[in-house]
């Protein structure tokens, strides 16, 4: 089964929730999800949930797409 991967993120996207997939040195792959907030000097600037930053080299991305809003997250007792 052939596996087939888009990159659908460009510059154009920048305040988009994106998702992005790089290769790993050791072969296996990483993801990152967050607001794209820069892309410069071939260099993704993506601001995860949690408020850190992942700098992403565009180069890497195997994979990527914008993503809708997170889940509204509900109370343990809801």
């Amino acid at each position: 089964m052939a596996v087939h991967y888009s990159n659908n993120v460009s510059p154009d996207d920048i305040g988009q929730r994106v998702t992005v997939r790089v290769r790993l040195p050791e072969g296996k792959f990483a993801d990152t999800i967050g607001v794209l907030e820069e892309w410069s000097a071939g260099v993704l600037r993506i601001r995860k949930r949690d408020d850190s930053v992942a700098n992403v080299t565009a180069a890497d991305i195997v994979a990527s797409k914008i993503v809708g809003d997170p889940p509204v997250r509900r109370s343990a007792g809801r």
